[in-house]
């Protein structure tokens, strides 16, 4: 894939933040609302849990957008984990909410309730889910469809709010049924799966950042370079990610008697095999000589 194409990639993936955005800010607003009308523990922490959704998919955006600046003297091989340092600010601020939505929640089922929410609660956090839902499906196509790491941390976000308002709605349900408990603890529930998911995208993100790398993805690469033509041995192939790009780094060992021209087109057509690879940015190879 082209540079070029990389950076158009990270365009495309703004407009699944922005899409984020303004479905956290709509549907933030209306839990809060309606949560505090209805008196329901649960819909009123899902909506603290999409108001954060906002800060953490701006964070996205931002970093998708940094990610775009092309090489310079202070990046000379660019700006692309500006991608992955913004997956992991959002993790960050979703497990703060997630704690204090833990926190709130817990203090509220140890208080009782004496009644259960109003039942405008349940349709709202159903309408909530299937919005959602819609978001997370377009936001993984997206993230599919250019590779992006960011953009796929959102989705995985958007599908984690989506289960979050259905679990609020059976916890709302249940309480209709003289079990006002049930709402709260729900909202405990909640706030473990917003760690969860925090802690899913940090994992993965901390991963990229200290150069941890997919070993099947190695084991593939390892193939590649072992059917170009003249390689003898991979005798070491290593790769570590720059965004949702991976630079690649072989050492080969090739006949000792091959002209150097001729080693030369070896190392080049180990470079062109391996950069057919979307996700190949770019190829080092070192070649030695064959005992």
């Amino acid at each position: 894939m082209e540079q070029q194409q990389r950076y158009e990639n990270l365009k495309m993936g703004e407009r699944g933040a922005v899409i984020s955005i303004i479905a956290y800010i709509c549907l933030s607003a209306l839990k809060l609302i309606i949560g505090n009308v209805s008196g329901s523990e649960a819909l009123k922490a899902d909506g603290l849990n999409n108001a954060t959704d906002i800060v953490a998919s701006i964070a996205v955006l931002i970093g998708l957008k940094l990610a775009q600046r092309p090489a310079d003297a202070d990046h000379p091989y660019g700006h692309w984990k500006s991608e992955t340092i913004a997956s992991l600010i959002a993790s960050f601020i979703m497990m703060a909410v997630g704690l204090q939505v833990l926190i709130t929640a817990v203090a509220s089922v140890f208080k009782g309730r004496g009644e259960a929410p109003d039942l405008i609660s349940v349709w709202t956090g159903l309408f909530c889910a299937v919005v959602m839902y819609f978001v997370y499906r377009y936001n993984k196509r997206l993230a599919l469809a250019i590779k992006s790491q960011a953009v796929m941390a959102a989705a995985k976000d958007n599908y984690s709010d989506a289960l979050v308002s259905i679990g609020a709605v059976i916890g709302i349900v249940g309480s209709q049924f003289n079990l006002p408990w049930l709402d709260p603890v729900t909202a405990v529930l909640v706030g473990f799966i917003i760690c969860k998911t925090a802690w899913d995208i940090f994992r993965d993100a901390s991963h990229h950042l200290s150069d941890g790398f997919d070993e099947t993805i190695i084991l593939t690469f390892r193939e590649t370079v072992e059917q170009v033509e003249g390689v003898e041995e991979v005798k070491e192939l290593r790769a570590r990610n720059y965004g949702s790009n991976a630079v690649v780094d072989v050492v080969l060992s090739i006949k000792g008697s091959l002209g150097f021209q001729e080693a030369h087109n070896v190392a080049t057509n180990v470079e062109n095999e391996l950069m057919k690879s979307d996700e190949v940015i770019e190829v080092h190879v070192h070649y030695e000589p064959s005992k």
